[in-house]
């Protein structure tokens, strides 16, 4: 089955780029855009109202946004409010697991999965336009409501999630699941199947929605896609660097088929040394999707067998709008 096809933007691009890239993937038939926020890049709520106001059709997906940079009240004032600008195609992802950061603020970090919980209970109850009495372990409202009435009162709020642990919360809690780049397949395999035995034990309906971010590099030629590592280049270090201090990130790592820990140690001392081709075919066929538009659908499917509803693609490469155009046509193609 062939999962949507979205398209991920993010803090590091300057809004301005953002708009034509967003009127590109409507116009190519892509599902949704989705804005991630990394630590102290820009924040990426400018770019997705100005995005909303220029699209008409295309969803806007902000995520993740950590509670620790904003309050859970303020992030259902201000996706409440882009949920109007968008007309209701608004969807949140929220999660908490970048603890260097959240302690790079002053704060503490030792309480992530109450700190999602809390958001995600505020933030839907506001979003109601209830008024919340609400004290949590990491953050509260207390007779809290909006000052005026969200459009929706069931927008989707899903949440980011690696352990085993913060997989069954989604399952409790969440109406979806976010699974970040860097993930194998067999790794959505195992997250998928966790958060819906969670669910079910809860007695709450199976997961609806699944995104999963993806990095994609799709050229006519495939060794010309091929040849589009960049963005592998630049994520391995910092995953396998997280992948030491957090657990659930080295063990989604190492469920790569046909890599060892070895491996990635190997690719990530030669990658520091300034190596051009530390990443065999090995760890593009694992972390990306990548080849021409016919190898991407087809790698995009075992996603979706997987359990993936949705890939938010981030393109690689210097012609984001070019590839967008040539994916959309395979995708218009598809029976």
């Amino acid at each position: 089955m062939l999962p949507k096809l979205s398209v991920r933007l993010h803090g590091g691009m300057d809004p301005r780029d953002c708009i034509g890239l967003a009127a590109c993937a409507e116009a190519s038939g892509f599902a949704s855009l989705w804005f991630a926020e990394n630590p102290f890049a820009r924040g990426v709520l400018p770019a997705a109202a100005a995005c909303a106001a220029a699209t008409e059709r295309i969803g806007i997906g902000v995520g993740v946004l950590n509670p620790y940079n904003r309050h859970p009240t303020l992030i259902a004032m201000e996706v409440g409010a882009l949920d109007q600008l968008a007309q209701g195609r608004a969807r949140l992802g929220i999660g908490s697991g970048i603890a260097s950061a959240t302690e790079g603020m002053g704060l503490r970090a030792d309480l992530p999965l109450a700190a999602v919980r809390d958001a995600i209970t505020i933030v839907r109850a506001m979003l109601a336009g209830e008024e919340v009495n609400y004290a949590g372990k990491a953050f509260s409202a207390i007779k809290v409501r909006l000052e005026y009435k969200p459009l929706r009162r069931e927008l989707p709020l899903l949440m980011a999630a690696r352990g085993d642990k913060a997989l069954a919360l989604c399952g409790r809690i969440a109406d979806g699941l976010m699974i970040s780049n860097m993930c194998p397949v067999n790794f959505t395999r195992h997250a998928v199947d966790r958060v819906r035995r969670s669910a079910h034990a809860a007695g709450r309906p199976p997961t609806a929605e699944v995104i999963q971010y993806v990095p994609c590099a799709v050229r006519g030629e495939r060794a010309e896609a091929y040849r589009l590592r960049a963005a592998l280049d630049q994520m391995l270090p910092a995953f396998w660097s997280l992948g030491r201090k957090v657990p659930a990130a080295k063990a989604a790592l190492l469920r790569a088929d046909g890599l060892s820990e070895q491996d990635f140690t190997r690719a990530v001392e030669r990658l520091r040394a300034g190596a051009t081709e530390a990443l065999n075919d090995r760890f593009i066929a694992a972390f990306a999707i990548a080849g021409t538009a016919q190898d991407c659908l087809a790698q995009a499917r075992r996603y979706g067998e997987a359990g993936a509803t949705e890939l938010a693609l981030a393109f690689a490469g210097d012609q984001p709008e070019a590839d967008m155009r040539y994916l959309g046509e395979a995708m218009r193609a598809e029976p």
